[in-house]
């Protein structure tokens, strides 16, 4: 009896860690007499980073020429492009114009097909670059920064508010992550926040600086724990996290620099912190390892089902945060994003005084993307300010 269920429990784990995932096979139904220079294919989305050349989600031919890809994914919805292997040769329309992401709902085991109008590389054979909309005030510090904390090197972005040039004044600093989506639609995988579009408006200003994150490193370094997960975790060639030394060198590298080659308050009180997804539960642990450090967090759509050790790590350090958070939940996303969420703000709440510190926005008809988080950074930079709630609906 014992070899019995032991027999049971061993399939149960070895069967694709059993239920809950789904056979999807993605069919390009028809595409154009040319492909992309390399005449590879990938997916990059949501279920993989948005790395657009993961040999993970890399299409296969069958006999009839068509491409293909199977993929094991847990129900939800996902959005995604197909790329040539860059950015550079994204799919496209039949004219070269970009397209909107693609969306797909998975609920069960099933066969989807897409047609492909275009390949962007066609279009510009590598030579037209698409079209900036970082607006005059942003600038990049560095194409090439390097990381002594993790051996690799990042593009880091800086926004300098208007009047910078010619003032005296200090100011707060925002350091944001997934830099790429920040203030250019031109280096966006998915989208920009609108980020400089915004703070140009604003009456009071701030220096934001974004880090570029690595795609195949994403979660590595936005996860602070070892993490373990099925259907995108064979994306990573480790399910190492990193996220510990990523925040060193944020704080001991990064913030130094910046703080000496420009006009910041450089205190607790004038220091944030914000990011999505992976880049909320980094923000998150943030303040934990560094309570002294970031006054203020924007906690956009927390990925904490990554890194669930992020609740232990909120009641056992939590004392020592006495910062501002703002968490941000949309309805459409996971089923356990919003719950996620109130979770940590409740158990932050139980161990952190005051509890006015916290607000949480939930704007029940969002999903997981750059488009609902740029909509509610305006209130989160106004409530970032001048410490009202401002919910935006």
């Amino acid at each position: 009896m014992i070899r019995i269920i032991t027999g049971l429990i061993f399939l149960l784990l070895t069967n694709d860690y059993c239920f809950g995932q789904n056979n999807v096979r993605l069919v390009i139904k028809s595409s154009p007499p040319y492909q992309p220079s390399n005449s590879e294919i990938y997916l990059a989305g949501t279920c993989n980073g948005w790395n657009p050349n993961d040999k993970i989600f890399r299409f296969s031919k069958n006999d009839s020429g068509l491409y293909f890809l199977d993929m094991k994914l847990f129900k939800g919805s996902y959005e995604f492009k197909l790329t040539g292997g860059d950015w550079n040769k994204v799919e496209c329309t039949a004219k070269g114009v970009d397209i909107p992401n693609r969306k797909i709902e998975i609920d069960a085991d099933t066969v989807i097909s897409v047609n492909v109008e275009g390949w962007k590389d066609h279009f510009t054979n590598g030579s037209i670059k698409p079209k900036s909309t970082a607006g005059k005030n942003v600038h990049i510090l560095d194409s090439a920064f390097w990381i002594p904390q993790l051996h690799r090197k990042r593009r880091i972005w800086i926004y300098l508010p208007d009047g910078y040039a010619t003032s005296k004044l200090k100011y707060p600093v925002l350091y944001m992550q997934d830099g790429q989506n920040i203030f250019d639609d031109a280096t966006s995988y998915s989208g920009e926040w609108g980020v400089d579009e915004c703070l140009d408006t604003m009456i009071k200003k701030c220096i934001v600086v974004a880090i570029d994150n690595g795609l195949d490193k994403r979660l590595n370094e936005y996860c602070p724990y070892d993490f373990s997960l099925t259907g995108i975790a064979a994306t990573y060639s480790s399910n190492k996290g990193e996220g510990n030394q990523y925040l060193d060198f944020l704080v001991k590298t990064l913030k130094p620099l910046i703080d000496k080659k420009y006009r910041t308050l450089r205190d607790k009180k004038h220091t944030f912190i914000a990011g999505s997804s992976m880049g909320g539960l980094i923000s998150m642990y943030a303040l934990l390892k560094y309570p002294d450090i970031f006054g203020a967090a924007g906690v956009f759509s927390p990925a904490f089902w990554v890194g669930p050790k992020i609740f232990d790590d909120i009641l056992k350090k939590g004392n020592k945060v006495h910062s501002r958070i703002y968490f941000y939940a949309g309805g459409e996303e996971s089923k356990t994003m919003v719950p996620d969420m109130i979770k940590a703000e409740n158990e932050i709440k139980q161990v952190s005084k005051p509890v006015d510190n916290f607000v949480s926005v939930i704007d029940s008809n969002a999903k997981h993307n750059e488009t609902a988080w740029r909509k509610q950074f305006p209130g989160f930079y106004l409530w970032l300010m001048d410490k009202k709630s401002y919910a935006i609906k």
